[in-house]
């Protein structure tokens, strides 16, 4: 049996789109025969991220890695970030002569240099470092791939995202817990400063704002925007539930690489407005009538209160994690071509689920 280890500086118990695409791709690829071995955190002593302490750090020496990574016997190997533990399994790759595969999740120059004094052409030139080592980087968007390649990352491969659409769909409004005055603008997510949340929240609009999730900034704008409601994190139903009673899904970050939270308030039906960008450029189609992307973030918002919620939900279901995961099987396939190693198999089709 071929064997897929994965790892990953991004896991529980963070909550974030890095974490949710490898637990859906695991999910399915668990359904398709494939083996996964996962390296996280949870497996070493860490620190809390300087300036983001929900994030952790691994304290982790090379040899309690390299166990830790031939533990699961790989024939293929997986990196999903640029962290400690990313940084000693491309070492490990390396000294073994194994191809491997990466994934550009987020854009880690610029967060890096929005919270630290580094200039961000040495992160982006430790970026091409990273993912040009491996034999193929995922991206999540034919816009983001075009902006890796001017950046010199090569080997890029497409890796699409999903939705569980039979957690994320549509519910009776009257049946919702805010009682806020309509409409009500929403967005979902990290509450940190690349989010470009204040892009939102200052904004001139009708009804009310709401903000779901948790982070370093929410203090602070809480502080500043005492009109806006701060839920604080939910996941799961509860989740679901709040993006439902939206009337439009406001996405204002120009920072994420696709954009999970799109997809996930697409499927409960809520038009979205967001900036014309990577990640809603590449998921909202002008023509669906399911959102709003304009320069101008309240005329986004304004347009995306007349989109149809349909429509949305519509839109929405064009995106399976099953299909995203035979993209991901495909690009392990070819990121590893060159080794001696048996290959994944490409999966046979399954039937739906009932």
């Amino acid at each position: 049996m071929d064997r897929l280890t994965i790892v990953t500086d991004a896991w529980h118990p963070q909550v974030n789109g890095v974490v949710r695409s490898i637990e859906n791709t695991n999910r399915e690829l668990e359904a398709m025969g494939v083996n996964v071995s996962m390296v996280t955190p949870l497996d070493f002593n860490s620190i809390p991220c300087p300036t983001y302490p929900e994030i952790r750090l691994s304290l982790a020496l090379y040899s309690h890695v390299a166990a830790a990574i031939e533990k699961g016997q790989p024939s293929c190997v997986h990196i999903a970030t640029e962290g400690p533990l990313g940084l000693i399994a491309r070492r490990w790759c390396l000294n073994n002569n194994m191809p491997f595969s990466t994934s550009y999740h987020t854009r880690f120059p610029e967060y890096v240099a929005a919270r630290m004094p580094v200039p961000l052409r040495w992160l982006q030139g430790f970026a091409r470092w990273f993912h040009n080592a491996g034999s193929g980087c995922m991206v999540a968007t034919v816009s983001l791939e075009r902006e890796l390649s001017k950046l010199g990352l090569k080997n890029l491969l497409p890796w699409s995202r999903g939705i569980d659409a039979k957690l994320f769909q549509p519910m009776p409004q009257e049946a919702m817990p805010f009682d806020l005055p309509r409409p009500i603008f929403m967005t979902v997510g990290r509450v940190a400063i690349e989010k470009n949340l204040p892009a939102f929240l200052a904004l001139d609009l009708p009804g009310s704002k709401v903000v779901v999730g948790d982070g370093p900034a929410r203090a602070e704008l809480q502080k500043q925007y005492p009109d806006v409601l701060f839920t604080g994190m939910k996941i799961g139903e509860e989740l679901a539930r709040a993006y439902a009673q939206a009337d439009v899904f406001v996405f204002p970050s120009k920072t994420d690489t696709f954009g999970n939270t799109i997809l996930e308030a697409m499927a409960c039906g809520v038009p979205v407005a967001a900036y014309p960008v990577t990640g809603p450029i590449d998921i909202i189609d002008e023509h669906s009538n399911a959102g709003a992307l304009d320069a101008d973030l309240r005329a986004a918002c304004l347009a995306a209160l007349t989109c149809s919620r349909a429509d949305a939900r519509k839109l929405a279901l064009t995106f399976s994690w099953e299909a995203a995961t035979r993209q991901f099987v495909s690009n392990v396939r070819i990121a590893n071509s060159r080794s001696p190693r048996a290959l994944l198999p490409a999966p046979a089709p399954r039937a739906a689920r009932t």
